[in-house]
């Protein structure tokens, strides 16, 4: 293992702490650009202001519910939302983010599940929102983060002034109200159905190890500007992309939403963005859709990457003029492009690299608050999920002789429990502390987790092997003809044995280059069956697909926009 020194980072107790730390070190600097307007201009907003009204905000919540409540967020991602974030965790009590996309039944489920007394939410919710109007018995106000005459509600920049008037006053219920890190101020569902789900119980030690651990790995200070594209209710987004700027200085650049991606980005000139890796193969394909599409332009990037790396070789670096047409649709300042939330392809990443973007991945979970390991700027390996953080113990439970087990982990990071789930808990936490990941893989010598697959989706061959779908998946993934694929085992009744099968969804818009508009099932059938041989050609012989199946329609996903196996 390389041993290359941490960066140094500021010690935080709380998360009152990273706004507070901000506001004393980086006075002036925008903490947020948001737009007021759908397509407007990006507005600038300042560390002092954001502070204000978080403190004007938590005032007023301490007006209505006393100091411990649940208050839940139900909204697309805006400055009012972070805003209410901070509100409650500095000194109101407990927040419960909602994912916005669950329909009405499942938010009423999350809400009285959770206990939760005041609901945060955004106009564009109002639908939902009049559906579970007086069906949740914990429920007592609710807030409309735009202005609204609706006697039902609260409106939101009233309320803000009325905290705001109270702190002029001299009140000091919420400013100089103690936080305790260890106690649970951060409820998250896990994504899934409302009957598998569990609510997460983090405090903010979880949170704040996290930051510290995250940022003395990979560098990021007050001269980026961050791009916000991935919804706020998922840790990964809310501690990495949203308290971690905070903390580091960072500005954050809200997206106005998936079809503005594009747009924004040339409109803020970002310089860091999270993405899941199905955004990056967006833009991969796009990329070399156009690429290809011209064989003096395909040429040109192939020799362009042999240059830049012989002259990276010589400390030379030339990336940003030699592929100045692609780092201009990413706004001409990217640098840094931070993966998870789902396997990357190491070939991608490396092409990344090699036009000039430092690109890696990283692996977390809700329970770890969520970073459990990561790849560094300076020592990654892209097909590696990255080294463990600093102050986690990651282990590998019961390894074969492949070294492959399920990953464990202990440390201040890992989360509480699951919220009056006392069995699920149990089974998640063992009595020495470590949680149970559910993920299997192995440790290499240099100390990077490499993941091959989830304990769960494993398919145990008559020979007592596993097979790994997602490894069959990936290999498939990485044919032009392959949108979409789900691997799993099924009986042979005939060789009474379990036979791999391979299930795809294929990418029409190829299937149609190669074979024409008119393509029948059975030529894509034929197609399908071939990508699925060239990938038995690197398989030994009880992972081979021996059976292949055409699928006309994506698969069904969750709202994390995971394929539901089951």
């Amino acid at each position: 293992m390389k041993d290359i020194p941490l960066y140094e980072v500021t010690h935080i107790n709380n998360l009152r702490d990273v706004i507070k730390t901000r506001l004393k070190k980086f006075p002036g600097n925008p903490v947020f650009l948001h737009k007021t307007t759908k397509g407007g201009e990006y507005v600038p907003v300042t560390t002092e202001k954001y502070d204000h009204d978080i403190d004007s905000l938590g005032t007023a919540f301490l007006t209505k519910v006393k100091k411990g409540a649940r208050i839940a967020i139900l909204s697309e991602t805006r400055y009012e939302w972070y805003v209410t974030y901070l509100a409650v965790t500095n000194g109101t009590g407990c927040v419960v983010p909602i994912d916005k996309e669950l329909h009405p039944e499942e938010i009423m489920n999350c809400l009285e599940r959770a206990e939760v007394e005041l609901l945060v939410f955004s106009k564009s919710k109002l639908d939902a929102v009049n559906e579970i109007y007086g069906k949740v018995s914990s429920l007592k106000y609710l807030v409309c983060m735009d202005d609204t005459s609706d006697e039902r509600f609260i409106s939101y920049p009233k309320y803000i002034a009325e905290g705001e008037k109270l702190l002029a006053e001299g009140d000091k219920t919420f400013t100089e109200a103690t936080i305790d890190p260890e106690e649970m101020t951060i409820l998250l569902f896990t994504s899934g159905t409302t009957a598998k789900s569990k609510a997460v119980m983090l405090c903010q030690k979880n949170i704040c190890k996290n930051l510290e651990a995250m940022f003395s790995m990979l560098y990021i200070d007050r001269n980026d500007v961050f791009f916000s594209v991935l919804p706020l209710h998922h840790t990964y987004e809310c501690t990495c992309g949203f308290l971690g700027q905070v903390y580091r200085g960072t500005t954050i650049a809200i997206c106005e939403g998936l079809r503005y991606i594009t747009t924004n980005i040339q409109e803020a000139k970002p310089t860091c963005v999270l993405m899941v890796p199905v955004m990056l193969e967006m833009f991969y394909k796009a990329i070399m859709k156009k690429v290809n599409a011209d064989s003096k332009k395909a040429k040109k990037l192939q020799t362009g990457i042999k240059l830049s790396r012989f002259l990276m070789k010589l400390g030379i670096d030339k990336r940003k003029t030699l592929f100045k047409d692609i780092h201009a649709v990413f706004g001409g300042r990217m640098r840094l492009i931070i993966l998870g939330g789902a396997p990357v392809n190491p070939e991608m990443l490396q092409f990344f690299q090699d036009i000039g973007f430092l690109c890696v991945q990283g692996y977390g979970l809700t329970e770890c608050a969520p970073i459990l390991a990561l790849n560094r700027d300076c020592d990654f390996k892209n097909e590696a999920a990255g080294l463990p953080l600093p102050g986690c113990d990651v282990k590998i439970l019961a390894p074969d002789d492949d070294g492959i087990g399920e990953f464990i982990a202990k440390g201040d990071n890992v989360f509480m429990g699951y919220y009056k789930d006392d069995e699920a808990t149990s089974l998640a936490l063992d009595p020495d502390g470590y949680y149970h990941t559910g993920d299997l893989g192995y440790i290499d010598k240099d100390g990077f987790c490499i993941i091959t697959g989830r304990k769960k989706n494993v398919i145990i061959a008559k020979n007592g092997k596993n097979v790994f779908p997602e490894e069959i998946e990936y290999l498939l993934s990485l044919s032009p003809y392959v949108a979409e694929s789900v691997v799993s085992g099924v009986h042979d009744e005939a060789k009474d044995d379990i036979i791999i099968k391979a299930t795809i969804f294929p990418d029409m818009e190829q299937v149609e280059a190669k074979l024409g508009k008119d393509a029948d099932v059975k030529s894509i059938e034929l197609l399908l069956k071939e990508e699925a041989d060239k990938v038995n050609e690197k398989l030994v012989n009880y992972k081979k697909i021996k059976q292949v199946v055409y699928r006309d329609t994506e698969f069904e996903k969750n709202t994390s926009k995971k394929i539901k196996r089951y």
